[in-house]
């Protein structure tokens, strides 16, 4: 495929010798990406220190049991998990699947089995962990192995080349399109088919399907649209997590289907979902994406750019 003129402009020029460097790191060994992952955190770390204020109010937030001196390990280590699921992105683009087979096993398979058996689609609720590159294409696999054929939502990046190199690296490895998320109609016309589409509703949302809801114990922007993707489709809704093993490997886990959902009562179902991440990030703390505003509720009520003038 020709590529496209406007992304041979010098402008473009490091974009694409970072994308040649992602590609060609990619091919050594996954504990020496993560390795170097760990190290490049540490730079990231002194580097980027607006994002480290709005970790650190994050975490302030979701953990106000811990001292300071805890935050901060907890904060570095989410810097090392940070790195290392950059790495993870780079070995799931470019690694062939038979680098994948031993990475990883579903837990609770037989839920999984139950929902392609309906016939339904099956929307794979998930959140922002660092793993979530991986842990997609690991999902990918695993489910084909069930015959569950497997796509996912995703926001383009702001860089364009960035956003070319992944859509197509992962329509090239998922065998179908992945979908904008602003593309409902594709949404619901996958699921309508049967597919599995990986989805994650976690982020701040400030629109019309949007409500202020508890997220640990902290008012929050929160999406609402699941319960009514999941009316519109039929689908099942299979909460769905892919976490990093300490011991090296990872953990596919995929929980019950929600019962009785949609409920009727978006509100509540969406506070629903809340909690069930919570749980899943309380186990592992450092692996969820805490570099995003996810408290930010509007231009007057920032606490992140509060944290700035501090």
């Amino acid at each position: 495929m020709q590529s496209d003129p406007d992304l041979r402009h010098p402008r473009h020029w490091p974009s694409w010798i970072l994308v040649g460097l992602a590609r060609t790191l990619a091919h050594l060994p996954l504990p020496w990406l993560l390795q170097i992952g760990r190290t490049l955190s540490r730079l990231v770390y002194r580097l980027l220190p607006e994002r480290r204020r709005i970790a650190r109010v994050n975490l302030t937030y979701c953990f106000p049991e811990l001292t300071p001196a805890e935050r901060k390990r907890l904060l570095r280590r989410h810097f090392e998990s940070v790195g290392m699921g950059a790495m993870e992105t780079l070995f799931a683009w470019w690694r062939h699947d038979a680098d994948m087979q031993d990475l990883g096993e579903i837990e609770g398979v037989e839920h999984l089995r139950n929902a392609a058996a309906t016939g339904r689609g099956i929307i794979l609720l998930s959140a922002h962990f660092t793993s979530l590159e991986l842990g997609t294409r690991l999902a990918r696999i695993k489910l084909a192995e069930e015959g569950v054929v497997t796509t996912a939502m995703y926001k383009p990046p702001h860089d364009p080349v960035i956003d070319r190199v992944m859509r197509r690296r992962r329509d090239h490895l998922i065998g179908e399109s992945s979908i904008r998320y602003d593309r409902l109609k594709d949404f619901l016309r996958a699921l309508k088919a049967g597919r599995a589409v990986w989805y994650a509703a976690d982020q701040n949302a400030h629109n019309k399907f949007s409500a202020v809801l508890p997220f640990f114990g902290k008012p929050a922007n929160t999406n609402l649209a699941t319960s009514r993707l999941a009316a519109m489709s039929g689908a099942v809704v299979l909460p769905f997590f892919t976490l990093r093993k300490p011991g090296g490997g990872y953990r596919l886990v995929v929980h019950p289907p929600l019962e009785q959902f949609p409920s009727g009562d978006d509100a509540a179902d969406a506070l629903r979902i809340n909690h069930l991440i919570e749980q899943t990030v309380l186990e592992y703390p450092e692996q969820y994406f805490w570099l995003h505003r996810r408290f930010r509720l509007s231009e007057q009520n920032d606490p992140y750019r509060a944290a700035a003038r501090r």
